[in-house]
């Protein structure tokens, strides 16, 4: 796996990278999930980056964990964080769902994405399974990628 740099320098991004770096090194770093899990995983993901282009604010925010929706509190405010600091899967030009990996026990859907000014990042996505079998979105992690796509 191939990673660029870092888009935003959180700290906690840096550590993303380098655990899947990491595991990637260490064997093929693939989560052990259901083809079932994947799909599902795919959907919550590809649900919420419709949200956000519908500005749905309460719809991408339902898809998030209890730990994320506790922290930004609102839909409101959560919407504008996305729109603030996640370009790239607010307002995408291309999405293209990759491996989904093991990232410190969490699974992580990885996904090239291009963004509205046309640079290609990997946007990690850590997931939760809740008690329940859904899933959702525990973060998302933007990593620029020298990658074209398929």
């Amino acid at each position: 796996m191939r990673l660029g740099t870092i888009v935003t320098t959180a700290c906690g991004w840096l550590v993303l990278a380098l655990l899947v770096g990491n595991a990637a090194a260490a064997g093929d770093g693939s989560a052990t999930v259901s083809a079932t899990d994947r799909r599902a995983i795919q959907g919550v993901i590809e649900t919420q980056i419709r949200a956000f282009g519908r500005d749905d604010a309460s719809a991408a925010f339902a898809l998030a964990s209890p730990d994320i929706q506790l922290r930004f509190q609102s839909p409101e405010i959560f919407l504008r964080m996305v729109r603030r600091d996640y370009q790239p899967v607010y307002r995408p030009r291309q999405v293209e769902f990759r491996d989904v990996v093991d990232v410190d026990g969490v699974p992580t859907q990885e996904v090239y994405v291009v963004g509205p000014d046309g640079q290609p990042v990997i946007a990690f996505y850590p997931m939760q399974k809740l008690a329940d079998g859904s899933w959702r979105i525990r973060g998302c992690f933007l990593v620029r990628s020298t990658d074209r796509g398929a």
